[in-house]
C-alpha cells in the first residue's frame, strides 16, 4: 500500500503518494489533483560521478502522453515523438527551481522524468510536475537540500487571487504566474499578465508562496515517514593547497581582467589565465603544485578556482565599490539605438541594439489558416501569433554545429511571445496570423528582452495596430556577506557570475511578462520589490527610445503583405461556398487569383489576396453564392438552357430560375428562342419562390415597368415536366388550347 499525504490546494484535493509505482528509481512520487489530474515523477542518479566534467549533469523531462487526455495523436504517426513546445517549457519549469539546490560539486548524472498519466484538459499539469519532482527527490536517497513545490496564480472576476486556475480562468482574469520555491524563499517565477502592476505581481508571488509552504510541509511529512536515508555521494572538490597557490599567484591578474571595460579585451585577458601560464609560473619549489596541475583533472580544477575568484572579485566591485565590470553604475543602461524597415521585402522589420546585444526581428503576416494548430493534452487554442527566437553561435563569437532550436531558444521565444500578446489587436479587428522571428546577431546579456523590443519595432513597421510599445529589461543580483546590489541591464558576465536573472517586460501601463531564475537558495520578497521598482524606471526609459524610432504603427501594410477581406455569411450557406470536395471554393481561388479563402464554423470568411482587385472579385462571388434570393429583387442573369415553355436563367452561382414564355416579353411570344438564346444576359425579376425553393422569374415585368404581372407562373406539373424532359431539341409538350390557339393563362 502506498503512503500518502492529503491537503487542499486551490479548492481541490491534492494527494501526494509514494511506494507503489516506479520503485526501482531512487525516488518516485505520484500527485493526484482534483478529479482528473495525475502526474508521476521518478528520479534516478548514476552510481558514480561523470568523469572529466565541470558542471552538474541534470536532465529534466516532462512527458505528455496523449492517452492522458483520452486522445490519439493526429497525423500519420500515432506515437508521440519530439515533445511539443508546452512539454519543453514545462521541463524548464522543473529544472530551473531545482538545479540550484543540489550540493556544490555534485557530478553524478541525475534524471527527473515527470509523466502525465491523466489530465483535465482545462487545468495545466505543469506545476504538478514540479511538486511531484520535489516529492520524488525528498523521498529519494539523492542529496537534495530543500524541498521544492510550485503553484500557478491567477485572478477571478472580482480581482482576487486564485491558486491553480483553469485555462479559462487565468485567461479572463488577466494573470498567469507560476511560482516555485522552498519553505524559505522563492526560487523561480514565470508568467505574464494583461499589463498588471508591480504591486499586483508581488501580491501574487506572496499569495503563491504561502500555498507553496503548505505543499512543502506535506511533502516533508511524507519524506519523514517513508523517505530513504540520503546516500554519501562524492563531491568534486579542488585541492586546498592548489587553491591557495592559484589565489596567491593570480589574484591581481583576475582583479585587473575583471576591470577591463571592453568585453573582447576582458575575455582575452581572462584567456591568458590558463593552465599553461600556471605551469610557467611554477617555481623550483612548486613540484607538488606542478603535479596537481598536470593531473588529468588539473586543468578543470584550475579553471574552477579562477571562476570562483572572478565571482568574488565581481562581488567586491559591485557591492563594495559600486562599480560594474564595464564601468556602469548599478542602475545604468547601456547605450541603445534602434531602426525599423531595415530590409525591404519582409512585411515589417526592426533592429534593437543595447550595448553588445543586438536583435533583428522580421514580422510576417498571413491568413487565418496559417495559424499554428496545437495537438496536445492541454486544451490550448490555435496560435495566430507566434514568436520564435534564434541564437546562432556567431552572436557570441563561437563556432558550433547549427541544429534545431534547443530548450533555451524555445523558452526565450515563448517569453517574448507572452510579452506582446496583451497589446495585439483582436482577431475581429485584425484577422491576420502574425509570425515573428528574432535573430540574435550579438549577445552580451538579455537577448530575450532585446527580442521583445525588436519585435515591437517590427510589428509597428508592419502596420500591425498594437496599442502600446512593449519594452523589456533584465535585472541582476550580487550578494556579499549579507549585503546585496541589484543591477540594471545585466551583461553576460554579470548573468554568469551573479545570483539572479530577473527579466521584466511590459508597457508604460504595466507588466506583460516576467521571468526570474536564481542560483542561490531563494530570494526574498523585499529584494524582488526593489528589483521591480528599478526595472519599472528602466522599462520606461527603453520604451521612450522605441517611441523615438517609431511612434505608432504604420497606417498601411507593406505592399508585399497580403490583403485580407473579412465577411460574414449564414453558416447554413458554408456548404454552398465550399462545394462537393472543395470544388466550388477551389474554382473561386483559381478564377480570381486570390491566395486563400478560409471559412470558420460561425460563417466568418477570410479572403487573402496580394491585391485588392482579386479579393473583391472573390468577395462578390461568395456574396452571390450565399445571397438570399427574395421576391421582388432584380438580377442580371445568363440564359443557361431553353425549353418549350420558357428559359432557365442563372441569377447567381449555382442558382437559376425559370422565365415562363408568358413572362419573356410584353407581347405574345411564339417561340422562346425568338426572344432569348443560350448565353444571353438578361435582366429579370423574381416573382415567386415556391414551397420547394424553385424560383420563377419575369423579364416582362421589367420591360413593362410594372410592379407586378397579371399572369401566373406555370403549373407545378408543367415545371416538373420541363425539368425532367425539357430543353433545346425536346419534343413539344401537349397543351390544351383555347379556340384562338393561345395557351391558357394557368399553363
Amino acid at each position: 500500500m502506498p503512503e500518502s499525504v492529503t491537503l487542499t490546494v486551490g479548492g481541490r484535493t491534492m494527494v501526494i503518494e509514494t511506494g507503489e509505482l516506479a520503485k526501482q528509481a531512487n525516488g518516485s512520487a505520484l500527485v493526484r489533483y482534483g478529479d482528473q489530474n495525475v502526474v508521476l515523477c521518478a528520479v534516478t542518479a548514476s552510481e558514480s560521478p561523470r568523469e572529466g566534467i565541470d558542471f552538474f549533469p541534470l536532465t529534466c523531462d516532462f512527458e505528455e502522453r496523449m492517452y492522458a487526455a483520452g486522445k490519439i495523436p493526429g497525423g500519420y504517426i500515432k506515437r508521440e515523438g519530439r515533445p511539443p513546445e508546452h512539454a519543453v517549457l514545462s521541463s524548464r519549469q522543473i529544472d530551473r527551481p531545482i538545479r540550484p539546490l543540489f550540493p556544490d560539486g555534485f557530478r553524478n548524472d541525475v534524471q527527473i522524468v515527470a509523466t502525465v498519466l491523466s489530465i483535465d484538459p482545462e487545468l495545466d499539469a505543469d506545476v504538478l510536475g514540479v511538486c511531484a519532482a520535489g516529492a520524488a527527490l525528498a523521498v529519494s536517497d539523492i542529496p537534495f537540500e530543500k524541498t521544492v513545490a510550485a503553484v500557478r496564480v491567477g485572478r477571478d472576476e472580482q480581482g482576487e487571487y486564485i491558486c491553480n486556475p483553469t485555462l479559462p480562468q487565468y485567461a479572463s482574469g488577466g494573470m498567469d504566474v507560476v511560482i516555485a520555491g522552498t519553505a524559505d524563499a522563492v526560487m523561480m517565477v514565470e508568467g505574464g499578465g494583461n499589463e498588471i502592476s508591480e504591486d499586483d505581481f508581488l501580491g501574487a508571488v506572496e499569495f503563491g508562496h504561502a500555498e507553496i509552504r503548505r505543499i512543502v510541509k506535506a511533502i516533508d511529512e511524507l519524506a519523514k515517514r517513508t523517505g530513504k536515508e540520503k546516500r554519501e555521494f562524492p563531491l568534486q572538490k579542488v585541492d586546498a593547497e592548489l587553491e591557495k597557490w592559484v589565489r596567491k599567484n593570480f589574484g591581481k591578474d583576475v582583479a585587473k581582467a575583471m576591470r577591463t571595460v571592453e568585453k573582447g579585451e576582458r575575455e582575452r585577458a581572462f584567456a591568458k589565465l590558463s593552465i599553461e601560464e600556471a605551469l610557467e609560473r611554477c617555481g623550483k619549489k612548486d613540484d607538488e603544485i606542478r603535479a596537481l596541475l598536470e593531473a588529468p583533472s588539473g586543468s578543470k580544477d584550475f579553471g574552477k578556482i579562477i571562476k570562483a575568484m572572478e565571482e568574488e572579485e565581481l562581488r567586491v566591485m559591485v557591492v563594495d565599490e559600486k562599480v560594474r565590470p564595464d564601468g556602469r553604475k548599478p542602475d545604468e543602461i547601456r547605450p541603445i539605438w534602434c531602426k525599423v524597415h531595415y530590409v525591404p521585402r519582409v512585411h515589417g522589420s526592426g533592429v534593437f541594439t543595447r550595448g553588445q546585444t543586438q536583435i533583428f526581428t522580421a514580422a510576417t503576416l498571413g491568413s487565418t489558416s496559417d495559424a499554428q494548430r496545437l495537438d496536445g493534452i492541454v486544451a490550448l487554442e490555435n496560435k495566430r501569433y507566434m514568436h520564435f527566437y534564434n541564437f546562432p553561435p556567431y552572436s557570441v563569437g563561437e563556432t558550433r554545429p547549427m541544429r534545431g532550436p534547443g530548450r533555451r531558444e524555445i523558452g526565450h521565444g515563448h517569453l517574448a511571445e507572452r510579452a506582446l500578446l496583451p497589446v495585439l489587436p483582436a482577431k475581429e479587428d485584425f484577422p491576420y496570423t502574425m509570425r515573428l522571428m528574432s535573430e540574435t546577431l550579438e549577445s552580451n546579456g538579455s537577448s530575450s528582452m532585446g527580442s521583445v523590443c525588436a519585435s515591437t519595432l517590427a510589428l509597428m513597421d508592419a502596420g500591425v495596430p498594437i496599442r502600446a510599445h512593449v519594452g523589456g529589461i533584465a535585472m541582476g543580483l550580487v550578494l556579499k556577506d549579507g549585503k546585496y546590489r541589484i543591477l540594471t541591464d545585466i551583461q553576460g558576465l554579470e548573468d554568469a557570475l551573479g545570483e539572479m536573472d530577473f527579466k521584466v517586460a511590459g508597457t508604460r501601463s504595466g507588466i506583460t511578462a516576467i521571468q526570474m531564475d536564481i542560483k542561490v537558495q531563494g530570494v526574498t520578497i523585499e529584494i524582488m520589490r526593489e528589483a521591480m521598482t528599478q526595472a519599472y524606471t528602466s522599462r520606461l526609459f527603453i520604451i521612450d527610445k522605441l517611441a523615438e524610432t517609431i511612434a505608432e504603427p504604420r497606417g498601411e501594410l507593406s505592399k508585399y503583405a497580403p490583403r485580407m477581406i473579412v465577411m460574414k455569411i449564414n453558416p447554413d450557406k458554408i456548404k454552398d461556398v465550399i462545394g462537393p470536395g472543395g470544388k466550388v471554393i477551389n474554382k473561386i481561388i483559381a478564377d480570381t487569383g486570390v491566395e486563400k479563402i478560409d471559412i470558420e464554423d460561425d460563417g466568418s470568411v477570410f479572403i487573402t489576396s496580394l491585391d485588392g482587385e482579386s479579393g473583391e472579385k472573390a468577395k462578390a462571388i461568395v456574396e452571390a453564392l450565399t445571397k438570399e434570393i427574395t421576391v421582388g429583387e432584380t438580377y442580371l442573369g445568363k440564359v443557361t438552357r431553353i425549353i418549350n415553355i420558357g428559359a432557365f436563367v442563372q441569377i447567381a452561382p449555382g442558382k437559376e430560375g425559370l422565365v415562363h414564355i408568358s413572362q419573356l416579353a410584353p407581347t405574345r411570344v411564339e417561340r422562346v428562342d425568338d426572344v432569348v438564346k443560350v448565353g444571353d444576359e438578361v435582366m429579370v425579376k423574381v416573382i415567386e419562390i415556391d414551397s420547394q425553393g424553385r424560383i420563377n422569374l419575369s423579364r416582362k415585368a421589367l420591360l413593362n415597368g410594372a410592379a407586378d404581372t397579371n399572369e401566373r407562373p406555370p403549373r407545378r406539373r408543367e415545371r416538373e415536366s420541363a425539368r425532367v424532359g425539357g430543353g433545346e431539341g425536346a419534343p413539344p409538350m401537349r397543351r390544351r388550347r383555347r379556340p384562338h390557339g393561345r395557351p391558357h393563362d394557368d399553363e
